[in-house]
């Protein structure tokens, strides 16, 4: 599907979906339990449709009603027929988040597992992994886009990278509570997306199941632990509501709503890094090399001024909020720094490369370097053009609201990508006002 969008303010109060990072977590700490939960206020996009369906595969059950769904755990569910086969067979879809998780939970539940999906996601790195599998014991074979694994985890020390991402320790603290001994996971590089982590520890914790930091490089995990059952709502995504407050930044009178200020999402720094770039007070921890014109975003600030460097942001700790933020850097008064975001080569796009062609095709200034972007500010973007979506749901997405702030018409192919995250993007964007167009 391709979408064309004519340049028009959105306006109006949006809820964003579901968070997708927390509803993955907690959807699987349910399938562990030994009882029933009931999680509410759950978003069928394609990847949580994805963890739902391989978690079915390995012995649990899912009863849907509407956006609440009961939860039947493989610790109350042990005589499942799916429980008894072979090796299950889990297919992904473009989901990393349900590779990484499940690739432990499925050998310390069923003994391995056959792993497929599509688009890049077989490309994405698994080498942490693999190179604990081969110090455990444990079988791998990864061929034509599939990847096997078998055998047994074993408790005791797991070293891991901190720097590739945090999606292997998730994996990890959900599998070893299950062995019969303590483990270690101990990171052997700084962690990047710290609060991934911690958000899995918040869900553990809620459904039972002990883990803690001994230091910032240690976790200690006890063994022999059962999961609970939990009823949980699943609160707003922040890394897609980063998107409309761009939209916001970018001068569109849109309200966000239905947010937890106090969340635990680590995405919700992206308030903060609208504030430095509007040279706003913020509450710490960013860097401004030369002070921001006080102009807001998309006016033009006093000819006497001159553009130079003005903001940089360390990006490692929330790489998906990249695309909503170099829009809003595309549009700013200045110039924008985006550091430490080598890992976004490997999402559902190589993104520092999808950003900059993009952007780039609309008529913004994007240098782009290997793990850095530059974003030198205008008051306008051409538009004009096609861009494609790069079947990547943040890069179609980012596209949509740079598209506001065009002189013509912006087409984005294959746009159905949002899907992936964020299956009423669409809707909700021509609710808002969007003029948008769709053709096959």
């Amino acid at each position: 599907m391709n979408v064309t969008i004519t340049p028009a303010k959105l306006t109006g109060a949006v809820t964003p979906p579901p968070s997708k990072s927390q509803a993955h977590r907690v959807l699987i700490a349910a399938a562990l339990a030994d009882g029933e939960s009931v999680i509410s206020n759950v978003a069928y996009s394609q990847d949580i449709e994805a963890t739902m369906d391989c978690l079915e595969n390995l012995g649990a059950e899912f009863v849907r009603e509407g956006s609440a769904v009961t939860v039947r755990g493989m610790g109350a569910n042990a005589m499942s027929p799916l429980r008894r086969l072979a090796y299950p067979r889990l297919d992904c879809g473009e989901s990393g988040s349900t590779l990484r998780f499940l690739i432990p939970v499925a050998l310390a539940v069923r003994g391995g597992g056959i792993f497929s999906g599509r688009g890049r996601l077989m490309e994405r790195p698994q080498k942490p992994y693999f190179d604990l599998f081969d110090e455990k014991g444990v079988f791998h074979e990864q061929k034509d886009g599939v990847l096997t694994v078998t055998g047994m985890l074993t408790p005791g020390m797991y070293r891991l990278p901190g720097n590739v991402s945090s999606q292997f320790v998730t994996g990890l603290l959900y599998a070893l509570p299950l062995l019969d001994g303590d483990s270690e996971i101990i990171l052997t590089s700084p962690l990047e997306s710290w609060a991934y982590v911690d958000m899995t520890l918040d869900v553990l914790k809620a459904f039972g199941v002990q883990a803690k930091w001994e230091n910032t490089s240690t976790l200690f995990i006890p063994g022999g632990q059962i999961y609970r059952p939990c009823d949980m709502a699943i609160e707003a995504d922040w890394s897609q509501a980063a998107f409309w407050y761009a939209a916001q930044a970018l001068g569109n009178p849109v309200t966000v709503a239905g947010m937890n200020q106090r969340s635990i999402q680590g995405d919700r720094e992206f308030l903060e890094w609208v504030r430095m770039v509007k040279n706003e007070p913020m509450n710490g921890g960013f860097t401004v090399t030369t002070p921001i014109w006080g102009t807001p975003l998309g006016e033009a600030a006093p000819a006497s001024q001159s553009r130079g460097c003005a903001v940089s942001i360390d990006a490692s700790q929330n790489p998906d909020l990249v695309p909503p933020l170099a829009v809003m850097g595309a549009l700013m008064n200045g110039m924008l720094n985006i550091e430490n975001a080598a890992r976004l080569r490997i999402k559902e796009s190589d993104r520092l490369a999808s950003v900059t062609a993009v952007l780039t095709a609309l008529g913004a200034s994007v240098m782009e370097c290997p793990d850095s972007l530059t974003v030198c500010g205008k008051d306008r973007l051409a538009g004009g053009v096609k861009v494609d979506g790069f079947n990547d749901h943040r890069i179609a997405m980012m596209a949509a609201i740079a598209a506001t702030r065009c002189d013509k018409p912006v087409t984005i192919t294959g746009a159905q990508c949002v899907a992936k995250s964020y299956p009423d993007f669409w809707a909700e964007y021509g609710r808002l006002g969007g003029k948008i167009q769709k053709t096959n």
